[in-house]
């Protein structure tokens, strides 16, 4: 149960659903990781060979059993890279620490935000300045639900809305 100061109001961006559980119902599938890393700025040029396979549940699932998925709904994390739709990645096991994003219980609400510990008072701070921290002061209690390990974002394209031109 989580005890709210009063002037605490609901947070504005949410999970918009009970975590998915990782890992029980998907198959293993590997994509290939080129050697070469891509340039943000000026073009390189890039071998076309894959240097090794990468299985995103082995990159990203550390703690099979206690990681889940939760899909972003809302944009008060959009200066963290996170947006709305996204999944985020949540590892239950591992204990939050200052600056970590984390997934948290507010008002019987999942939401997300970044965690600041801040002399006797804890902070869910957004990552977009249109939305106001969540205080929690000393003698408050906070449930924190788990820890953001990694966020997948998929891009819209025609092939994956079943239109092929």
């Amino acid at each position: 149960m989580v005890l709210i100061p009063s002037n605490i109001t609901a947070p504005e961006s949410t999970l918009s659903q009970a975590p998915q559980a990782l890992g029980a119902h998907f198959d293993a599938f590997e994509l290939k990781l080129l050697s070469h890393r891509i340039s943000a700025g000026f073009p390189s040029p890039a071998a076309d060979y894959a240097e090794e396979g990468l299985d995103l549940n082995r990159y990203l699932v550390e703690n099979k059993p206690a990681t889940f998925m939760f899909t972003v709904k809302g944009d008060s994390m959009m200066g963290a890279g996170i947006c709305d739709g996204d999944k985020v990645v949540v590892d239950k096991a591992l204990k939050p620490k200052h600056k970590d994003i984390v997934v948290a219980v507010v008002d019987d609400e999942y939401t997300i935000k970044r965690l600041y510990q801040l002399r006797g008072r804890i902070e869910l701070q957004p990552e977009n300045p249109n939305y106001q921290p969540i205080t929690f002061n000393e003698g408050s209690q906070l449930q924190i639900w788990g820890v953001v390990v990694g966020v997948v974002r998929k891009y819209s394209h025609a092939s994956s809305r079943g239109s092929h031109q």
